[in-house]
């Protein structure tokens, strides 16, 4: 059973936009986060540290915008985002270990 897309906005204290994302991001929801993401003016840090599972059609919205995003990502999906090209053209950062 997969895990339900979650998807909250924010902004941090510098103004930039926050997409949270939480849950499993594939074909069949990876709509709403370009929504989400086209939706946020300026620049925008998308927060994948609660994100299990990212497949092409994700990694698509996040190629689709990278010249305006950051990424913000765990150990588990880190490699995923170097792998297929994106921290190439984008920022990527690696949250640290929970707790």
């Amino acid at each position: 059973m997969t895990t339900p897309l979650t998807i909250a906005s924010g902004r941090r204290p510098d103004g930039a936009t926050v997409v949270t994302v939480v849950g499993e991001i594939d074909l069949s929801n990876h709509d709403a986060l370009g929504t989400a993401i086209e939706a946020a003016d300026g620049p925008v840090v998308v927060d994948l540290t609660g994100v299990e599972y990212l497949d092409s059609a994700g990694l698509s919205v996040l190629f689709r915008h990278s010249e305006r995003i950051e990424v913000v990502a765990t150990a588990l999906l880190a490699p995923v985002l170097g792998v297929s090209g994106l921290a190439e053209l984008t920022t990527v950062h690696q949250a640290g270990p929970a707790g």
